[in-house]
């Protein structure tokens, strides 16, 4: 099994052979929930692509324990790299969707407030919102043994979207009445990839027309529909799949 990793703000100036401290709310998870023991491994990420893996060699209080850096792994920026606009959804199927996404190996999500989403994101609510799926894609790389964690954008408007799938290498719109199946469209070797994931109620004509005119088609995932929750993760993986990023 592989071992349990846990953020800290930085790790600039860390190479093996340091004694490292793991302290505050991941120290407490460390050693009161987790309940790490001298010895046992661990590895320590800024959830931007470095790490540091090593063995506890003790524990202090409840908060606390030190660490021998052995090696320092790094996770390169992918390629290519696929970035998932996810439409809102209701109640807590958001951070669903972002969690699933992140275990699978998402590099980035944006939220969208789409014209047909029954969710709003405005004011206090709106940054409360945000912060989850932030949270999420935090608590979610940690579990997946993740050293880069994805972004999680600001929401975005539609002219917003349509300017991101312009600038994109391939785009695409998942949409159960698309021509072409995402299983066998063209893809790059390189660049960016940005799929497009709407909200319950399906995307409005004027969003599809302004996404086709950014140069996103809309593609099918396969037979059956998938919940919006569930699309952006199954169409992640068949990337992942069909770009070697899973070889």
């Amino acid at each position: 099994m592989t071992a349990p990793v846990f953020v800290v703000e930085s790790l600039a100036g860390i190479a093996p052979g340091a004694v490292v401290t793991l302290d505050g709310p991941e120290g407490r998870h460390a050693v009161s929930v987790r309940r790490l023991q001298p010895g046992e491994e661990i590895t320590l990420t800024d959830g931007q692509g470095c790490g540091a893996a090593g063995a506890v060699l003790a524990t202090e209080g409840k908060d606390r324990l030190t660490i021998e850096v052995r090696e320092c792994p790094s996770e390169p920026e992918p390629v290519p790299r696929i970035t998932v606009v996810q439409a809102l959804p209701k109640g807590d199927r958001g951070e669903l969707a972002v969690e699933t996404m992140t275990e699978t190996g998402v590099d980035a999500v944006v939220p969208w407030a789409a014209a047909r989403c029954i969710t709003q994101w405005k004011g206090e609510r709106g940054a409360k919102s945000l912060a989850k799926w932030r949270s999420t894609a935090r608590e979610a790389g940690k579990q997946s043994r993740r050293l880069r964690f994805p972004e999680v954008a600001e929401a975005a408007t539609t002219k917003q979207v349509a300017a991101l799938l312009a600038a994109a290498d391939f785009a695409a719109v998942l949409h159960e009445e698309g021509a072409e199946p995402l299983a066998t469209a063209e893809l790059p070797a390189q660049g960016s990839i940005v799929l497009v994931v709407g909200p319950e109620g399906g995307v409005s004509p004027q969003e599809l027309e302004a996404f086709a005119e950014a140069g996103a088609k809309p593609y099918r995932l396969g037979r059956s529909v998938l919940r919006t929750s569930t699309a952006g993760t199954a169409a992640t993986a068949l990337l992942l799949g069909r770009t070697g990023r899973w070889s």
